[in-house]
């Protein structure tokens, strides 16, 4: 299921006054809530398994996200999306990235931007180290759970 329908089934959600939806497919796991007159939340969101490649992801990027991490490099750790969303490398078009490969990290630094709904949610590294590499392009539509980027543990 793409970001689009996700944001279809939101819309209906407040046209109709749905207070809960929950859809299951082919491995993938919807579960939208919402109390009185609040927006409907992700409660749960599980994405297929990495042996089946997602829709809205490149080739090249669903091989990269379906690499098993720990067994190239035990030090290697990997930042995962927390959400549904658009991935974003920078503040807007003009600014800088967020994060380089080979920049230091901590826990508190901002190492990318998910757009849900319409909402920027900074997404923090929450571990220390160095930016390995970068597993999805900008502007891309990310799974809850999808590898972001590759960090050697400091």
């Amino acid at each position: 299921m793409d970001l689009k329908a996700i944001k279809q089934v939101v819309e209906l959600m407040k046209r109709s006054e749905l207070s809960e939806f929950e859809l299951e497919e082919e491995g993938f796991k919807l579960r939208l809530t919402r109390k009185g007159n609040e927006a409907p939340q992700v409660i749960q969101a599980v994405a297929a398994p990495a042996a089946q490649p997602l829709a809205s992801a490149a080739p090249a990027a669903v091989a990269a996200a379906t690499e098993s991490t720990p067994a190239e490099d035990p030090n290697l750790s990997t930042i995962t999306s927390p959400m549904v969303g658009t991935f974003y490398s920078a503040a807007s078009p003009e600014s800088p990235s967020f994060v380089k490969v080979g920049q230091k990290t901590d826990a508190d630094t901002v190492v990318c931007i998910i757009e849900a709904m319409k909402v920027m949610n900074e997404i923090q590294a929450e571990l220390s180290g160095t930016i390995v590499e970068c597993l999805v392009e900008n502007g891309q539509a990310v799974e809850y759970g999808q590898p972001l980027f590759k960090v050697k543990k400091a």
